[in-house]
């Protein structure tokens, strides 16, 4: 009782900053449209609870299973597949909004600013996105940032008990995503935190570094337990669609620099908002101290970023949330700054915590407009080009599936029915047998490509009722001679192009 009397305060805002998180985070979860990653992911971690052999699904498409496994368990205790996977997200990214918070705490060793980064996550318009969508950055974030505090922990501590948490938890990111193995390569830039002026300097380098190796090699225990699929090669190979191989990098090793460096730091500044790089500027150009501990954020944002920048062959803005959260401590040192120095030259006669409530409104006052809106309205929110291109606003955002559930299920009600879905694999047909592959009287099948009407259709439309989904941009026009009536359309965000449901007229 003596220990709640004396955090009162603390405890009492660790709530409401929590109550706020999942206020935002929860709310209108369910109004973006499905996305086709999502849709995939949604659909593995659906087939992975209904069969244990095929626990490993992800890896048919080079993909890590953690999230899949998560996903999994959270379907059991949720009646919807997209929700429950979208919930992942939502409490991988309190964690990591804690995990900042003693991140920032045992950098700054200040408890304020521990607090304001967890505001600034919170309102962070990059997290808001992945937050409420089912894929797997925020799940990649929340390792990297845990990993990054029991990394300081080592560093300063030199515990083994610190050491082996590290491995676990650089394990679960290395069983999430490829690029949670930054945890390992960035170890040695520890020492930039390593106090070389205690006694015995050989004696705990040594041991530092052999913990660091101890730590890793737990990491890459857990990465092999992948081994035990037949589809583990399949990794390499995704990661190849999207990163150059070195020797493929060698042929042209800055070819593609500039256009990819141009591309993420314009994405990194619209989602970082004029506000929060205010904050990052004032701590890196007017507070002189904890000079190491900046450099080592610095150092776990620029050497990612550039790998990425040098190496990838195709990128999009969510592959940078995760470096981009180095960012929010160093702002909140900077907000943190900026409240103390209205404490002591503004003489007003208000409680002095009333200027850290005015001043941290002011700073999360746009961010905070920008997540709204992304929940409230999305097809309006000021997120990256890149990311309102994908999400809302072109063939890979499900607008129209929901519509098109609810009137398949309808016509199924008392007789069978066939639905043919443009594509085989992605939105569809997966985002239909999410919600309709166990209704006994609905049968859908993709078909890739459709330059020529499937004749397995033309068979089942003589037999049942039968309809066909069209979303991609390429048959936007469909030719004359398809026998198709089309049932309804639904805009894709504010593109020029439609989902469209046909029903398919019978040819006796």
């Amino acid at each position: 009782m003596k220990l709640i009397a004396k955090y009162k305060w603390e405890i009492c805002l660790s709530i409401f900053l929590a109550a706020i998180y999942f206020v935002l985070r929860l709310i209108f979860l369910n109004r973006l449209p499905i996305f086709t990653d999502e849709a995939i992911y949604v659909r593995w971690a659906q087939i992975a609870l209904n069969d244990a052999s095929w626990r490993f699904i992800s890896l048919t498409d080079g993909k890590q299973p953690m999230y899949v496994w998560v996903a999994m368990v959270l379907m059991k205790f949720v009646h919807d597949p997209l929700i429950a996977g979208r919930l992942v997200s939502v409490l991988t990214g309190f964690l990591t909004m804690i995990g900042l918070f003693f991140l920032s705490l045992e950098l700054f060793k200040n408890r304020t600013v521990a607090f304001l980064t967890s505001i600034l996550y919170i309102f962070y318009p990059f997290s808001q996105v992945l937050d409420r969508m089912a894929l797997y950055d925020s799940m990649v974030a929340t390792f990297f940032v845990w990993a990054l505090y029991f990394s300081v922990l080592l560093v300063r501590k030199l515990k083994l008990n610190i050491a082996y948490t590290l491995g676990f938890i650089i394990g679960g990111g290395v069983l999430t995503k490829s690029s949670n193995f930054f945890s390992i390569y960035l170890l040695p830039f520890l020492l930039i935190l390593f106090d070389f002026r205690e006694k015995r300097l050989r004696e705990r380098f040594i041991r530092f570094v052999l913990l660091a190796v101890f730590s890793a090699g737990i990491g890459y225990g857990f990465y092999s337990i992948l081994r035990l699929s037949p589809l583990f090669e399949m990794i390499s190979t995704k990661n190849a669609t999207f990163v150059y191989p070195f020797s493929e990098w060698l042929q042209h090793p800055f070819t593609f620099f500039a256009g990819n460096f141009k591309g993420l730091f314009s994405w990194l500044i619209q989602y970082l908002t004029l506000p929060y790089i205010v904050l990052i500027l004032t701590s890196l150009i007017v507070v002189k101290t904890f000079f190491r501990e900046k450099i080592l954020l610095l150092v776990y944002f620029i050497l990612p970023f550039t790998a990425l920048a040098l190496f990838g062959k195709v990128i999009y803005p969510r592959f940078i949330f995760l470096m981009s959260l180095m960012f929010l401590p160093l702002a909140a040192w900077g907000l943190n700054y900026l409240i103390e120095y209205a404490q002591r030259s503004v003489h007003l006669n208000i409680p002095k915590y009333f200027y850290a409530v005015i001043i941290t409104f002011i700073f999360i006052l746009y961010p905070g407009f920008v997540s709204l809106q992304f929940a409230y309205s999305p097809i309006i929110a000021p997120i990256a080009d890149a990311d309102r291109a994908q999400y809302l606003n072109g063939w890979a955002a499900g607008w129209g599936v929901k519509e098109s559930i609810a009137y398949f299920k309808k016509q199924a009600e008392n007789k069978k029915i066939f639905v043919a879905t443009e594509g085989t694999f992605g939105l569809m047909p997966e985002s239909l047998e999410i919600y309709l592959i166990k209704n006994k009287n609905i049968t859908i099948k993709g078909y890739w490509p459709v330059d020529i009407f499937p004749a397995e259709v033309l068979e089942k439309a003589k037999k049942m009722p039968t309809y066909f989904v069209f979303y991609q941009p390429q048959h936007q026009v469909i030719p004359v001679n398809y026998p198709l009536k089309l049932v309804f359309a639904v805009k894709q965000g504010n593109a020029s192009t439609y989902y469209r449901v046909y029903q398919v007229i019978s040819q006796k």
